[in-house]
């Protein structure tokens, strides 16, 4: 019987310190060539949404996450990332274990975030979520979790303050004081250019999460270029997340970018200077995904979790 884990099943099973260390540890299984991925597929039905085929192989498992990313949905009451992550045993190929996809999504996007921060950042000051849906909370729980003082904003500032009191951290008053942190995640639709040219001041860090689609973008080009950037994989980001425009623009190629897990593996330097602006780029990996299944699956007989036969 293959176990079927439920939204809150993985949030039960995966706390977000144990997503952070997990992520973190698939970057740097993926850098060293221990874990493998594809960069994601797109099925696309613009404008109402698209889907997402994302498969990954580590840690003596495989994973097909199959997730969709519909904007419109809130306004139907329907969340906007749904779909479903299959766990499989990669030495027999058999199904282990069934996910909610947009729980596994939350927590490893809130990890990536929070980790290119804690890696990246010139200081551990306060740091500020801009966007507070699912992974945005995701965000400030994780930065909570090690101890950080978070700020919330929103463009929806009721939500911001349900938000904030759920999660028990700050509310920015204004976006430029959620701009003004050390630390700063943008999870929004990616919609609107929240980090104009010239906006980012000197030692700060952003996390931008939203941009994982083509024609999407939290920062504009003229500010990339401000910064030293950094991705989670190149080939994946380049095509289809924030440094998309860069690129087609010709003003961005793949030496000025550097990936998070040669980072973390001491391969090559993070912040070289406490004046630097960090910039890093998610467009969101197979492998993160796989790294939470994992976790969650670890603690399948802990957890009274229905079955399915197949």
């Amino acid at each position: 019987m293959i176990p079927f884990f439920s939204a809150r099943d993985v949030e039960a099973a995966v706390t977000p310190k144990r997503a952070y260390d997990s992520v973190r540890d698939a970057f740097v299984a993926h850098a060293r060539g221990e874990w493998t991925m594809l960069p994601k597929l797109y099925v696309t039905n613009y404008p109402a949404g698209d889907f997402r085929a994302m498969p990954a192989l580590g840690g003596g498992h495989a994973l097909l996450k199959w997730v969709t990313s519909f904007p419109g949905n809130p306004e139907r009451g329907l969340p906007t990332v749904s779909g479903l992550v299959i766990l499989s045993d990669a030495e027999t190929g058999l199904v282990e274990a069934v996910l909610d996809a947009g729980s596994v999504t939350a927590l490893r996007t809130g990890a990536a975030a929070v980790l290119a921060a804690e890696t990246l950042e010139a200081s551990s000051g306060v740091a500020s979520v801009i966007g507070v849906g699912v992974n945005g909370r995701a965000a400030a729980r994780t930065f909570k979790a090690l101890g950080r003082d978070v700020l919330l904003w929103d463009v929806d500032e009721e939500r911001a303050r349900a938000a904030a009191a759920d999660l028990g951290v700050g509310l920015a008053r204004t976006l430029d004081e959620a701009l003004a942190a050390d630390a700063v995640v943008t999870v929004t639709p990616g919609r609107t250019i929240l980090i104009p040219e010239g906006s980012l001041r000197p030692g700060q860090h952003v996390s931008l999460m939203g941009a994982d689609g083509p024609g999407k973008a939290e920062i504009a080009v003229a500010e990339l270029q401000r910064g030293r950037i950094f991705c989670d994989e190149w080939e994946q980001a380049s095509h289809g997340g924030e440094l998309a425009a860069a690129v087609e623009a010709g003003v961005i190629e793949r030496g000025d970018v550097t990936e998070l897990g040669s980072v973390l593996t001491r391969d090559v330097d993070g912040r070289r200077s406490a004046d630097e602006i960090t910039i890093f780029d998610s467009t969101g990996l197979a492998i993160q995904d796989l790294a939470i299944a994992i976790a969650a699956y670890e603690r399948a007989g802990e957890l009274d979790l229905p079955t399915m036969d197949l």
